[in-house]
């Protein structure tokens, strides 16, 4: 069987900013700074991490993960955004854009699994410290961290053949940033109910029970934390979920916004300034939001990263 339908087999055409045409400079402007942030915020995480010996532990583990994953997960879509803000051609083959949208539904399904992690790891950090080494052992956390990449781009290589196995009779004119399954659909002539069905359902799987297990173990933590005698205490806690609960909470509803609302109610207005928080904004302000709050990361850029510019 072949992979793509035939009457697909012609290039596509990203409107992105082309709507709104004196908004181009400010735009590429814009992405521009927001892609050069995300790149090296995170990759300073990931360097901070990787010299301090006090990090490492499983929530650093995971938070490079995290760290790796926006710079794929940004690298999936704003240079392609960049490049059509700039050319007269917004045209993308329809490999390219199936490549794209592959990776780039991978690296967010795997962004979706980790914060789910995250969260179990300080639910196993808080309310079972005594167990923590034995929960969260250096085994566990590789094969959680390669069951989340392998699953997510099995899932995304389903999503792909599916969505290119329609047809595109109407238009091959995207009025999106990017190639992303919604807006593919708006122009399928084909019958699309299946597939959302399909896209619910595994929507729901890979970011419901994400966010279920992520409100599950913070209703045990919450738990944990009114046993804590002191407000001090209890304020300490706390506060070791607080980055991680700002990431979700932006994250995840901004996910649930455009994969779980009806086809029949979607605006592509607003489809396509989700999908720019998603995948523009938040690999930019993860690794703010972790350096901001977290102690041992501010140190560690001060004592160690900032003194040897110096030098």
């Amino acid at each position: 069987m072949e992979l793509f339908n035939q009457s697909s087999s012609s290039r596509f055409f990203l409107l992105g900013l082309s709507t709104l045409p004196y908004l181009k400079v400010l735009g590429f402007l814009t992405f521009l700074l927001m892609y050069l942030i995300t790149l090296l915020a995170n990759l300073l995480l990931i360097i901070v991490v990787r010299i301090n010996p006090k990090l490492q532990t499983p929530m650093y583990f995971f938070l490079t993960n995290l760290s790796f994953i926006d710079i794929c997960f940004s690298s999936t879509v704003v240079p392609i955004i960049l490049k059509n803000t700039l050319t007269k051609d917004r045209s993308i083959s329809l490999v390219e854009c199936a490549v794209q949208m592959y990776f780039h539904l991978a690296f967010g399904s795997t962004e979706c699994f980790l914060l789910a992690i995250m969260a179990y790891d300080r639910f196993a950090a808080i309310c079972r410290p005594l167990h923590y080494n034995t929960i969260m052992s250096k085994t566990m956390c590789i094969c959680l961290s390669a069951a989340s990449w392998a699953s997510s781009f099995i899932n995304s290589m389903i999503q792909v053949i599916y969505t290119f196995q329609m047809s595109f009779c109407h238009s091959h004119h995207i009025n999106h940033f990017f190639c992303e399954v919604p807006p593919f659909l708006k122009i399928s002539c084909s019958d699309t109910w299946l597939h959302e069905v399909s896209m619910y359902i595994t929507a729901g799987i890979i970011v419901s029970l994400s966010f279920i297990l992520i409100l599950s173990s913070y209703i045990h933590i919450l738990s944990t934390i009114k046993k804590i005698s002191s407000s001090k205490g209890r304020y300490k806690v706390l506060s070791t979920c607080a980055s991680h609960i700002i990431v979700v909470s932006f994250y995840y509803g901004t996910i649930m916004i455009l994969y779980l609302r009806p086809h029949s109610h979607s605006s592509s207005y607003i489809d396509k300034s989700v999908s720019i928080l998603y995948s523009a904004v938040t690999p930019m302000l993860n690794p703010i939001v972790y350096s901001v709050r977290n102690k041992d990361v501010k140190d560690t850029i001060r004592k160690n990263l900032i003194i040897h510019i110096s030098k």
